[in-house]
């Protein structure tokens, strides 16, 4: 199977330095069409990391493009209430016409990220079975179906319009490269879409795992997607590949550039050297990638990108 590479627009990025409309983000989306890009990706903060609404984008790149996908990378459910998210969504994949991605994530345990969730009113506290819950009620209300339901919220004959245009609702990946979330994109989701740490082969590792959890959930492998969040820089000059990465993770986490780097999936190199990094996610099972560069020329970052994609191909 190819490799599909998909662009994060940077809406965060945006935000820092003081630049809060989106006529150039939605160009963006609009040149990943024309040029054949394979998605475009958007964060997911309030306060925490703030940026854009990427529902709102969503919404709105889907109606000016025809082929490209999109995707939160990642969302964070739990912030949201899951009745309203649910038809946000459906309203968003009939606009898309089927091509959207739900990734949602579990949100890392640092304080900016705990005062996100008490400012939204939400306890940070057993997120994680907040999160499964939502996402099984979301596929619940996306079947059309009137609904019942008692958990951390009540249905009471709760039946949602429209449904998605995607039957069941789109596909939902999770990240996360614990074993308990190696299990829980295995037994419940549909894509794996961690952001790290490592290289390809530790990534192939993790890969298996899942399929492994898939397997005794009596879930057929093949059905789930084997994707990846990467932070790349590239150039011909090792030293300036090296310094560019370092300065976009230090500035966009306020944090050590090497304590960031074994965290996060991370290259820094001439295109050569990112076309075998990126190879060893694919040949390990990976058949979707969403790419993050550091710099800020985005144009000329997508159209790396596609040459990217052809070398590989």
């Amino acid at each position: 199977m190819s490799l599909q590479l998909g662009y994060l627009l940077p809406t965060r990025e945006r935000i820092m330095v003081g630049k809060h409309e989106v006529r150039e983000i939605l160009a963006l989306g609009d040149l990943a069409d024309e040029l054949g890009v394979d998605s475009v990706w958007i964060g997911d903060s309030l306060l925490a990391k703030p940026r854009h609404d990427p529902l709102a984008l969503i919404g709105a790149i889907a109606g000016r493009t025809k082929r490209v996908k999109m995707g939160t990378a990642v969302l964070l459910p739990m912030l949201r209430n899951p009745v309203l998210l649910a038809h946000q969504v459906a309203t968003l994949d009939q606009i898309a016409e089927g091509r959207m991605i739900l990734g949602v994530g579990t949100a890392r345990d640092v304080p900016a990220i705990r005062n996100e969730f008490e400012a939204a009113g939400v306890p940070f506290e057993k997120r994680i079975g907040r999160m499964l819950e939502q996402m099984r009620l979301c596929r619940e209300l996306w079947k059309g179906e009137p609904v019942d339901w008692e958990g951390l919220w009540t249905v009471k004959q709760g039946e949602l319009a429209p449904v998605p245009y995607t039957k069941g609702g789109p596909a939902i990946w999770s990240g996360g490269g614990v074993e308990a979330a190696l299990k829980r994109a295995g037994r419940y989701f549909n894509g794996w879409f961690p952001s790290g740490a490592g290289t390809g082969k530790d990534w192939t590792e993790g890969w298996r795992g899942v399929q492994q959890f898939a397997k005794e959930a009596g879930r057929d492998p093949a059905d789930i997607i084997g994707a990846a969040y990467v932070t790349i820089s590239v150039n011909d000059d090792q030293t300036k590949a090296d310094a560019e990465l370092d300065a976009y993770l230090e500035g966009y986490y306020l944090r050590p550039a090497d304590e960031i780097r074994t965290q996060q999936y991370t290259f820094a190199g001439n295109r050569a050297a990112a076309v075998d990094w990126l190879g060893e996610f694919a040949a390990g099972g990976a058949s979707h990638m969403c790419v993050r560069f550091t710099g800020s020329n985005d144009a000329a970052q997508m159209e790396e990108m596609i040459r990217i994609r052809e070398e590989l191909g």
